[in-house]
């Protein structure tokens, strides 16, 4: 698919998608939490976002392509009443950016009508997709998660409740989910066994909240309780003292390990993940690379947004002053419309300009957190130079880029990595710096510290928790993961 949309500066670099979730004792409206939560999530999908809600057990929805605040006013959310609702923003990594693919996807089969809002991306979606067609399913959407619905529908034709049709579907998946299903009396939450994707628990007096980030409880005042476990299952009805409960299935053999890049760009600095602060953990790592990769220098930089956690990490620790350096223009969203090559040249001058009074005559340290294709750094380098910093140190709070990512993050295909075609010494050379530093691979566990999960480093190492299949792998050198069945070529 072409597409005239040149995403977020960051060189493509993207995370799927966030959900979030409440059942209300009456204390919280579901749809405006949800659109609480969604506001706090945005960062997590740009591209379409959707409310459903159950009122007395009727499903309604509404779903667009656009931000929260433009697809959401206070008349759709007046009219989106209920009890309970569950909601999604969406940055495709399998599946075109169309709103058939808008999410939370909405179904209606032999037992009734379900819900489904899904983060992450299955690795065996293309096998199970094409044994659904072949015994006759018709799918509406390019979206692994339809292919979870699918499951669900059919599981429950022999199952007694929705959450034993999770649990059969969740044997049949691979890859990474964390998962909201909400039938007319319920919402089940469900976390990949690996746990690749955050999800976790909140409380608002009697109502139960569930969302990808701790930052979007805060947002609908509801109170942390705890995250959702690898391999777990919470049923959210209302029973119970604490109006869950939780379900454990048998996943053997499934080793925990979490996305690295949530604590590294993915996640908000105020969120909590599996008991890590990601502030915390970025400014470890800013830690980590003045202790590494020391340089005589004037100032610390960091690039907007992710970039500043790691930088006040290494001004800390090298005792160079931190300094705000790099302005972003807040109201430029992480998608705009740049019509020609040259317009997207004059993209980071859009979005970021610098301070030129601070950088003048000055040796700049500048953190930021990863490079993927390189056709970004050479850009902020360009432009440090032209304010007048008489020097430009990269320091990079993540290790190098050698392999693609399976798992709901559109790293691209090893072709298109800067670092595996080019040497250090090389990037430092096309960027134009002075010097170049990553974050050594094995100083991730010091990044995160006391995490009580492992986590994922395939995108560094190539070493993957969970396996691949072969179409999967195709899918993703041809830079879609339909292409392989269906001729859909995803940019």
């Amino acid at each position: 698919m072409s597409c005239s949309i040149d995403r977020y500066h960051k060189e493509g670099l993207h995370e799927e998608c966030g959900v979030f979730g409440v059942l209300s004792d009456g204390s919280l409206n579901p749809a405006y939490a949800c659109y609480n939560g969604l506001l706090a999530l945005q960062h997590r999908g740009q591209e379409s976002c959707g409310i459903a809600v159950s009122d007395e057990g009727v499903i309604d929805y509404h779903k667009n392509m656009g931000l929260v605040s433009e697809v959401f006013g206070n008349d759709t959310l007046d009219s989106l009443n209920g009890q309970m609702g569950i909601a999604h923003v969406r940055y495709s990594t399998a599946g075109g950016s169309v709103l058939e693919n808008a999410q939370p996807l909405v179904m209606r089969y032999v037992k009734g009508t379900i819900a489904v809002a899904h983060n992450g991306n299955l690795t065996n979606a293309v096998e199970i997709r094409r044994e659904l067609e072949q015994r006759g399913a018709i799918f509406q959407t390019t979206i692994d998660s339809e292919v979870i619905c699918y499951l669900i529908a059919r599981a429950r034709l022999h199952v007694h409740s929705v959450e034993e049709a999770v649990i059969e579907a969740m044997h049949r998946i691979e890859g990474a989910y964390s998962l909201l299903v909400m039938s007319p009396r319920k919402i089940i939450a469900a976390r990949d066994p690996h746990g690749f994707r955050p999800l976790c628990i909140g409380k608002h007096n009697g109502s139960v909240v569930v969302a990808s980030e701790s930052a979007a409880l805060d947002a609908c005042g509801a109170e942390f309780v705890r995250d959702v476990e690898p391999g777990e299952i919470i049923v959210i009805d209302g029973e119970g003292a604490d109006g869950y409960r939780s379900i454990r299935p048998d996943f053997p053999d499934k080793k925990q390990a979490i996305c690295i890049f949530e604590y590294i760009y993915f996640a908000r600095s105020d969120s909590a993940i599996d008991g890590v602060s990601v502030y915390e953990a970025r400014k470890q790592a800013g830690r980590i690379l003045a202790r590494t990769c020391p340089v005589e220098a004037d100032m610390v930089i960091g690039v907007p947004e992710s970039g500043i956690d790691a930088a006040i990490g290494y001004a800390e620790e090298s005792g160079i002053p931190y300094e705000k350096a790099i302005v972003k223009n807040a109201y430029i969203g992480r998608t705009f419309i740049k019509p020609s090559q040259k317009e997207r040249m004059k993209s980071v001058r859009i979005k970021l300009n610098p301070i030129a009074d601070r950088v003048r005559g000055k040796r700049v340290v500048m953190i930021d957190d990863s490079i993927v294709r390189g056709t970004t750094v050479d850009r902020i380098v360009t432009m440090l130079r032209e304010a007048g910093a008489k020097e430009v140190h990269m320091r990079i709070s993540s290790p190098p880029f050698m392999w693609p990512c399976y798992y709901g993050t559109d790293i691209p295909s090893r072709g298109e990595l800067i670092a595996v075609n080019h040497s250090i010494e090389e990037i430092t050379k096309l960027s134009g710096a002075d010097s170049l530093a990553y974050l050594p691979v094995d100083s991730l566990h010091e990044m995160i510290g006391c995490a009580p999960i492992g986590f994922c480093e395939g995108c560094f190492t190539g070493k993957y928790p969970a396996p691949t299949t072969q179409l999967t792998l195709e899918g993703k050198e041809r830079g879609g993961m339909y292409d392989a069945c269906q001729g859909t070529d995803e940019a």
